[in-house]
């Protein structure tokens, strides 16, 4: 008979699998992973009928992980500027507070084990961030480009932001407005 699946092992797994994948790539070793979450390895295929699985339920994790730090208090009823910086905001500071996590999801962002569905599925977890970058859209020199472009370029400001924040963290609030304000001026209409 087969045993009850644990919640906490399984998290247990998937944080393991942050760390192995921040530090290692997504080619290290599920053995790494699953001594790193004091679990034997055949119990992680217990919980994920293989590699690609775990690798594709963090990337959905992580993914969603992000959009709850970047949603967490949005302000809805605000006019675009106040809910675009806010969502910069919330990014960036995710990405300083989880450097693994960040570097984790840059890892499997870039992975070509990631499937079409998952990528989908992380995409539309974003929807409320499309949807106001499309919005803020309305001039700039970016206006006429794909959102996955400019949703591209706003990442690339936010690590290079994150970078210079965890570097100089006493220069942290500078480098944030100056990171959004380089955003905006790409994106708002002059």
């Amino acid at each position: 008979m087969a045993r009850p699946r644990s919640e906490d092992k399984r998290n247990a797994i998937l944080e393991a699998a942050t760390e192995v994948v921040a530090e290692q790539g997504v080619s290290a070793p599920t053995a790494r992973i699953a001594k790193r979450a004091a679990v034997a390895e055949g119990t992680l295929f217990t919980y994920f009928e293989n590699k690609d699985a775990l690798l594709n339920q963090l990337y959905l994790d992580l993914k969603a992980d992000l959009r709850g730090a970047m949603m967490n208090s949005y302000p809805s009823a605000e006019r675009v500027p106040v809910r675009t910086r806010h969502v910069w905001e919330k990014y960036v500071d995710w990405g300083v507070a989880y450097p693994l996590k960040r570097k984790a999801l840059n890892q499997l962002g870039v992975s070509d084990r990631i499937s079409a569905q998952s990528r989908e599925a992380g995409m539309l977890a974003f929807a409320q961030v499309t949807a106001l970058m499309q919005e803020s859209l309305a001039g700039g020199v970016l206006k006429d480009q794909p959102p996955a472009f400019v949703g591209a370029i706003m990442s690339s400001l936010a690590e290079t932001t994150m970078d210079f924040i965890t570097r100089e963290p006493a220069m942290a609030e500078r480098y944030k407005n100056a990171g959004f304000e380089a955003f905006w001026a790409a994106i708002a209409a002059r």
